[in-house]
């Protein structure tokens, strides 16, 4: 009942790539003030797979593409870690802890996005920053207005719009 179709996971797969993709771009690094780290790169990764984790969900058959974005997104996570030298034993701990840490992420965005303006940027600040939160209000400024206008524009997509 709950098996998902080859369609979903290659769907999911795919747009995890392009959500992976977004999370890398220089600006958010460069102008947002992201550190540019093993950490800082997670943490944008788990802020944009949060959005469309969420997005998913708006889909009839939203849970089960959340499911397979989600192994999709941590598949991928094992293999990278394994590159970096990780050892067999370590990855499935270093697995649950960022796993975990998507989890508080997520829930910490979506109410912060539907709360006042203020909550997001305290969310940002406190999960999107490696640990250290900007020295430069500005860029956190610039963080809050990317993610406002890239979860709109992830509101506004249709199904098919998501992978393009």
């Amino acid at each position: 009942m709950f098996r998902r179709n080859r369609s979903e996971d290659t769907f999911a797969r795919a747009f995890y790539a392009r959500t992976a993709e977004r999370a890398r771009l220089p600006e958010l690094f460069e102008e947002c003030g992201i550190p540019d780290t093993l950490d800082g790169r997670f943490d944008s990764l788990a802020l944009h797979a949060a959005l469309a984790i969420d997005r998913l969900r708006r889909e009839p058959d939203g849970d089960r593409l959340a499911q397979a974005f989600f192994d999709a997104m941590f598949s991928h996570l094992d293999v990278t870690l394994r590159e970096l030298g990780v050892q067999d034993l370590g990855v499935g701990r270093r697995i649950k802890i960022m796993a975990e840490g998507l989890h508080g992420r997520a829930l910490a965005y979506r109410e912060a996005l539907s709360a006042a303006p203020p909550a997001l940027i305290e969310a940002l600040r406190r999960n999107a920053y490696g640990g250290r939160p900007p020295g430069d209000e500005r860029a956190l400024g610039r963080l809050e207005v990317y993610v406002r206008r890239y979860a709109d524009m992830l509101a506004n997509m249709s199904r098919e719009d998501l992978i393009k």
